[in-house]
């Protein structure tokens, strides 16, 4: 705190990101940290996952305005491959404006026995440290998921996990992404683990409109000069990455051809992908 009043003479936002930063060097640990820019109203879709959240948003932010509401614990999201899971991820933690840690189950992996689990309860006890945060498990499955020549490492990292998932008391909110649903154990599914699941699937006619509306805008590009309920229909069976990947593709044809990008550039790379 002192380094930070130190730097601008004030407390703000910026300050949120040092502070963090400085508690992240403090440690050393297997996870990322980032404060993401991007919330939860740059994303299409998710209805019923954004009104999941606002509801919690209070508490978990507060845990004074609910004495004898237990703090929201985390969620599971399951679904297909780039349509938005990790970026849901990132806009819930920017939305809260809280520290984002991202861990990496391959770096936890240890030759060693019992050196993984150990690698874990560190990572685990640095988020706990760095609290109020968001902790994402991206792709959960494969790092919980036991193959044939497993010596039963997943197994007790899976131990550790649920063990602490049930016991912790500190503001880390925990969100898992899978994209195989089956590789998962069953232990995780049970509510009190996580208090919510939810399916991403692809995006609907309406929500790839407001992708695209999305993606447009970021790019600074005339809004007026787009049909977006035909670029959705062009798009069906789209998730929400390769939407995005269409219109960047269509920004390098355009700079190639020396034009703007239109409406048919984009239309040009949806039918060439």
């Amino acid at each position: 705190l002192r380094q930070a009043l130190l730097a601008d003479g004030e407390l703000n936002l910026a300050d949120i990101r040092r502070i963090a930063r400085f508690k992240r060097e403090q440690g050393g640990s297997a996870v990322e940290m980032e404060i993401p820019e991007a919330t939860l109203e740059e994303v299409g879709g998710f209805a019923r996952l954004k009104t999941w959240i606002a509801q919690r948003q209070p508490v978990f932010l507060n845990p004074a305005l609910a004495p004898g509401l237990p703090p929201p614990k985390g969620l599971l999201l399951l679904g297909v491959q780039g349509a938005g899971k990790s970026l849901a991820a990132k806009a819930i933690a920017g939305s809260w404006k809280v520290p984002l840690l991202r861990l990496d189950f391959g770096a936890l992996f240890n030759k060693f026995i019992g050196e993984t689990e150990k690698n874990l309860r560190a990572a685990l006890a640095d988020a706990e440290r760095l609290a109020p945060c968001v902790l994402w498990l991206d792709e959960i499955e494969k790092g919980l998921s036991a193959g044939d020549a497993d010596d039963g490492t997943a197994r007790r990292m899976l131990g550790t996990l649920l063990t602490w998932m049930s016991e912790r008391t500190t503001p880390v909110f925990l969100i898992a992404t899978a994209n195989d649903v089956s590789r998962l154990p069953p232990e995780l599914f049970r509510k009190g683990r996580f208090d919510e699941l939810f399916f991403v699937d692809l995006p609907t006619p309406e929500v790839r409109a407001t992708i695209f509306s999305i993606h447009l805008k970021k790019r600074g590009l005339d809004m007026a000069a787009f049909d977006l309920a035909a670029l959705a229909a062009a798009s069906a069976g789209y998730a929400g990455a390769e939407i995005e990947q269409a219109v960047i593709a269509a920004l390098y044809a355009a700079l190639a051809g020396g034009a703007a990008a239109t409406q048919a550039h984009v239309e040009r790379e949806l039918a060439a992908t």
